[in-house]
């Protein structure tokens, strides 16, 4: 077996993800699990699998079967995306191939999906799977057969191409999105037709928009009513968003690709919403959309009308509308405002069974769960998301609330709550998640001690099955070690040597963060670990720390870069936290590094340009360096409108609107990555800070990436090398 070296084998396996089950769905009556899972670690296509389930009782029939192959499907040619699809992807950090996304019926027995713009569907029952191996035996014709290794999936002709394909309820129809219409198919691919078109050449019906995807975490621009004789349908109107141009500088022969970008302080995309009735029926959906521009989130389901997140530009106001069926005509269920911002919340809005709101908001500095007007929580959690409303009680992931008896550094955990409290449904350290229909439950977890991550199947609380990975396994084990920092209690991450011994001398230091809002670094899982881990080998002692600003703690800690604080309070903490772990762990304050990508990366270069005394080397990979360059939900959160505080984006910012950078001495070297496809941080803010620099005569390296390289880097021999090229900056950076 060939040996791969660490940064080889971590991009080749996509940072280990590759081969792990993802995107579980369980059916209702229990039968049967559906998930996303590619056959290998280094297999980057992903297969749609079935594990159908034993009867209650039964000691054994677990199966495990293939719905839909890519391969089979495409006949070994190669994927062929459309710019929807490929930005649908970029947006949701999608680096895979095959089945990466799939929707169901409510009965989880037709499944529908996309490859290569074309429309597939795969019945997802056991019998399905039966007949089409049978008559592969049978010597039927090469279609069957390929139906059999694909799983009896098939294609549906309809126009492309297609985008985010999802069955009616009752398994009826397909609706989908191609060509900027919303159109609808027949399950059996007869009656195919449009129920909305675009009027404009910037329209586009039951797609999200830009700030949807990337900010609001809403993926998706239609859903289906429970009866599945109408869809609720977005229709985006970029006409009025600016425009930029990213261009592949090493081919000069192809034109610039235009992308509709909503900087700070420009106009948004118009978004309203429709009622599109599979009769041909089309009313509009009206709330305030001149003071409630956002369409954060929308809840449908069988427990009662649809529900509505709305909020304000300054995303200091929201209100839960709910919608009438029959006339659109929308009311306001709840209000919500906050001082600083209002977040939003994976899995909610949601309706219990009996039609109850289930939302998550802040309460006197807790992060709850309320059901109507009631808190179903309270300090002991710190409530993330909603995993499962659909019985008596509610399925949530929390980490340890203000008010816990324990800090459980990094851990998330599942709770089973109800009206009368919470009970964990996790017990080991980690970080864990679940899907959850009727009595079945699939728990994913990850933790500190192993890699990888597992997936067990529990029917009423009962494990009945697993589900394997295919996930190679690293070859450097994360040797880490969680902790908290200075009087803030700032969670930390330090990892030192494989070979480093107590009493060892002091080593140079990489601090290797994220540090701000979103993203949560400090997490008790092995491979969340494995890079910082592969870096302390190469002779660092490497601290990952999560600052103010940054989730999982508490209200209070999230926001505490409001009112234009976002770079002097992580800054600060990163410092914070580094003097005050010297005291526990062999660090070597004269010889400090710091590394980061995105927001990272803007960390990293106002580490080594505005505190140099503490700093003496950064890198700083796709770096946000003027915040009026950055889109308009995330950077209005912190900052506010750019016309209304100037002086806010620019004492946020690394280089000012003028091209000022701000400096202190002395100079410190300073490596700046960013890919020239990156439509998220645009490569315009490492170019700014390049120029800016250069004026100032400053000293610094510039590592551009061409060839397509976006905000993602999946490219293998670009992901490797470009941890190579920073370890040997880094080693140059702090040489004495």
């Amino acid at each position: 077996m060939t040996y791969l070296s660490f940064p080889r084998q971590h991009a080749r396996t996509q940072r280990f993800t590759l081969g792990v089950p993802r995107a579980f769905t369980v059916a209702p009556d229990g039968e049967r699990v559906v998930f996303l899972r590619s056959r290998s670690g280094t297999d980057t296509a992903q297969v749609l699998w079935v594990l159908d389930l034993p009867a209650e009782g039964a000691a054994e029939g677990v199966r495990e079967r293939v719905a839909a192959d890519p391969a089979a499907l495409l006949g070994g040619s190669r994927e062929d995306l459309p710019a929807a699809e490929r930005a649908r992807r970029e947006r949701s950090r999608e680096g895979s191939a095959g089945v990466v996304a799939y929707a169901t019926d409510s009965a989880v027995t037709t499944a529908a999906f996309a490859l290569s713009g074309r429309l597939f569907t795969a019945d997802l029952t056991a019998a399905a799977q039966d007949q089409a191996q049978d008559a592969a035996q049978d010597g039927a014709t090469n279609a069957a057969q390929g139906a059999a290794r694909s799983g009896g999936a098939r294609e549906l002709p309809v126009p492309g191409p297609v985008v985010d394909p999802r069955p009616s309820p009752d398994g009826r129809w397909i609706a989908f999105a191609a060509g900027g219409a919303l159109r609808v198919v027949a399950a059996d691919g007869t009656h195919e037709r449009a129920l909305a078109e675009p009027d404009g050449a910037d329209v586009t019906w039951g797609l999200a928009e830009f700030v949807a995807a990337e900010e609001m975490g809403r993926h998706r621009g239609f859903w289906w009513a429970p009866d599945g004789s109408a869809l609720l349908a977005a229709r985006v109107d970029e006409s009025g968003v600016a425009r930029r141009w990213l261009s592949e500088p090493a081919q000069p022969d192809r034109a610039p690709r235009e992308v509709a970008y909503p900087a700070a302080g420009t106009p948004n995309a118009e978004v309203t919403l429709w009622l599109l009735g599979l009769d041909g029926s089309r009313r509009e959906v009206p709330w305030d959309r001149g003071r409630f521009p956002y369409l954060a989130a929308v809840h449908w389901s069988a427990a009662g009308d649809p529900v509505l997140l709305v909020q304000t530009r300054d995303q200091r106001t929201q209100h839960y509308l709910t919608v009438d069926p029959a006339t659109g005509a929308t009311r306001t269920a709840v209000v919500e405002e906050d001082r600083v911002w209002l977040d939003l919340f994976p899995g909610v809005p949601a309706l219990r069974p009996d039609g109850t709101l289930l939302r998550i908001t802040d309460a006197a500095g807790v992060r709850v769960l309320m059901a109507g007007q009631q808190p179903w929580t309270d300090g002991e959690l710190h409530v993330r998301s909603v995993l499962a409303a659909d019985g008596p009680d509610v399925l949530v992931a929390a980490s340890a609330g203000p008010a816990a008896k324990e800090p459980r550094t990094g851990e998330i955990h599942v709770f089973r709550v109800t009206g009368q409290g919470a009970a964990r449904l996790t017990e080991e350290p980690g970080v864990h998640t679940a899907v959850r229909a009727g009595e079945v439950t699939v728990l994913v977890s990850a933790v500190p001690d192993r890699p990888g991550s597992g997936a067990r199947v529990l029917r009423a609380g009962r494990e009945v099955a697993r589900i394997v990975s295919h996930a190679e396994l690293p070859s450097l084990t994360a040797r880490v070690r969680l902790t908290e920092a200075g009087e803030r209690r700032i969670p930390c991450a330090v990892l030192l040597p494989s070979g480093h011994a107590e009493g060892d001398g002091p080593l140079p230091v990489l601090m290797d963060p994220y540090g701000g809002p979103h993203g949560q670094r400090v997490l008790a899982a092995h491979n969340a670990h494995l890079v910082s881990q592969w870096f302390a080998d190469q002779g660092f002692a490497v601290v990952v720390a999560d600052g103010r600003g940054t989730p999982g703690r508490s209200p209070a800690w999230e926001k505490a870069i409001g009112g234009g604080r976002l770079a002097e309070v992580v800054l600060d903490d990163q410092i914070d936290a580094l003097r005050s772990l010297a005291g526990q762990f062999p660090l070597d304050l004269s010889r400090v590094a710091i590394r980061g990508w995105s927001f990272g990366g803007t960390l990293a270069s106002l580490a080594v340009l505005r505190r140099p005394d503490v700093f003496h080397a950064g890198i700083a990979g796709a770096p946000l360096t003027e915040q009026r360059l950055y889109d308009t939900h995330y950077t209005e959160r912190y900052l506010g409108m750019p016309q209304e505080q100037p002086a806010a984006y620019d004492e946020n910012s690394v280089v000012t609107a003028d091209g000022i950078p701000h400096l202190a001495e002395p100079a410190r070297p300073l490596m700046i990555i960013h890919g020239f496809a990156d439509d998220n941080v645009l490569v315009a803010n490492s170019l700014r800070l390049s120029t800016a620099l250069l004026a100032a005569g400053r000293p610094h390296e510039v590592l551009p990436l061409s060839g397509g390289v976006t905000h993602m880097t999946p490219q293998e021999q670009v992901a490797e090398n470009l941890l190579l090229l920073q370890v040997a900056f880094l080693h140059r950076a702090l040489t004495r």
